[in-house]
């Protein structure tokens, strides 16, 4: 038991903290040792067939980028995530690539989008999530153009603070940004925001 216990653990810390029972059988660990942890604290499941330890507890961000592998944090989440808003998103929103099946995401509770196959890999950055894990979001740069991109399913206070927090930023860079928005064909639109701002 000890020692499959410890085996366990080594795979869980492997594998960023998480674990599913598939690892576990894959390994020719019977799955009854997860039970058994379980039962004395030593692991917790978030759902069915994935465990973590408790020390790492309540990072919702990792725990959704894990299941959602393809999901990248954009829009409203990006901007709080960079510390471009105050206002902490109520539902997370992810962006994945034209084509992926979103179905069953609604139950999900996230605000889905969708980018080009071309730019889907645009801008994307893996940060530290507030509980310290790795998570894959888009840059600020990026962020930006995204947020004009879709401005009319963005509240306009948003937009208004992040705009003015960007262009008085030291991080900002605007030859990428303008790269960006060429991309996203939102140039005039980024450039116009920008002489008015700076």
């Amino acid at each position: 038991m000890a020692k499959y216990n410890v085996l366990i653990k080594e795979m869980i810390t492997r594998n960023k903290g998480i674990l599913t029972s598939s690892d576990v059988t894959e390994s020719g660990i019977p799955r009854y040792y997860l039970t058994k942890m379980l039962a004395t604290g030593e692991i917790v499941r978030i759902e069915r067939g994935i465990y973590i330890l408790p020390e790492i507890w309540e990072d919702e961000l990792f725990f959704l980028q894990y299941k959602l592998s393809r999901g990248i944090f954009s829009h409203e989440t990006a901007l709080f995530l960079h510390n471009m808003t105050d206002r902490a998103p109520f539902t997370y929103t992810m962006t994945f690539p034209s084509g992926y099946n979103t179905k069953h995401l609604k139950k999900k509770n996230i605000i889905v989008k969708l980018s080009s196959k071309v730019n889907y890999e645009m801008g994307v950055q893996t940060i530290t999530s507030f509980n310290g894990n790795p998570i894959r979001v888009y840059d600020i740069d990026r962020t930006i153009c995204d947020i004009l991109l879709t401005r009319n399913n963005t509240d306009i206070q948003i937009i208004t603070q992040s705009m003015q927090m960007y262009a008085h930023s030291k991080i900002k860079n605007l030859i990428k940004l303008m790269e960006y928005a060429d991309k996203l064909h939102i140039k005039s639109k980024v450039r116009n925001y920008m002489e008015i701002l700076l």
